[in-house]
């Protein structure tokens, strides 16, 4: 039986003097080529919880692995980018994506491939017109794709994105959710991604889950086996829709009610 690609079990994240862990108990299996996104509201160690699925952050307990192997700090085959795009301003677009290249796990390139690794990155996220640009020329969309290709080029199997479309106008958010899609089926990557984005969910998703409590904790699971593109899929992502926010409203009705008992 083949190791899911990213799987993590019993994971658990608590901070020196903190009073209680951001999350525990946390069970999770990626396979290639999936979209699963965590949901949640602000304060629910959506990003804690990614940082340390991307080996960035040690977990307190449990474990993390990559293809059935234990994970120890960050990995070549998992590339993560943060909301914003953190684009080195005295490098090129081209230059940028090239630094990606110079990790200290991933193995040393001969030059024809590193060029064929940076020009296939770019051209993935449609910025062959602007690899000459520095970040101060490029559009917020553009410097978005410009890191997505700085992750990209790293020809990582699991990609994990930490809101990455926040910052971004609404035309700008849909062509990057769109860029996602095109990215998983082109190259196969698994997606991570966190928001607290129903809507985003809803339509990028293979699996969605939602992470609440304290400790935070996965308190429900939506598979979305729905077609793309979805934006016409106005009643099947409604009912979901009600589902998930239901589900978020009982959360916050039961924390209400442990902060007056406290």
């Amino acid at each position: 039986m083949t190791a899911p690609l990213l799987s993590a079990e019993g994971l658990s994240l608590r901070y020196p003097d903190a009073a209680r862990p951001v999350f525990a108990g946390i069970d999770l299996e990626i396979e290639a080529g999936e979209i699963v996104t965590i949901l949640g509201p602000s304060g629910a160690g959506k990003s804690s919880l990614l940082r340390v699925l991307g080996g960035l952050q040690a977990p307190t307990g449990g474990s993390v692995s990559v293809g059935g192997a234990p994970l120890r700090g960050a990995h070549p085959r998992v590339a993560f980018a943060f909301q914003s795009p953190g684009l080195l301003p005295w490098l090129t677009l081209e230059r940028n994506v090239a630094f990606g290249l110079d990790f200290r796990r991933q193995p040393r390139l001969a030059p024809g491939e590193m060029t064929a690794r940076i020009d296939a990155a770019i051209a993935e996220v449609g910025l062959d017109h602007a690899r000459h640009l520095r970040p101060a020329a490029l559009s917020g969309g553009m410097a978005q794709r410009a890191a997505l290709a700085w992750c990209l080029a790293r020809k990582p199997e699991a990609l994990l994105l930490d809101e990455p479309f926040g910052a971004l106008d609404e035309v700008t958010r849909g062509e990057m959710q769109e860029l996602i899609l095109k990215v998983v089926a082109d190259l196969g990557t698994a997606i991570v991604l966190v928001t607290h984005d129903i809507d985003e969910a809803l339509l990028v998703s293979d699996r969605i889950i939602l992470l609440g409590g304290s400790p935070a904790a996965p308190i429900g699971a939506w598979p979305v086996a729905l077609p793309h593109p979805r934006h016409d899929l106005i009643a099947e992502l409604g009912a979901l829709r009600i589902d998930i926010l239901t589900t978020m409203r009982g959360l916050r009705s039961r924390r209400r009610e442990l902060d007056h008992a406290v």
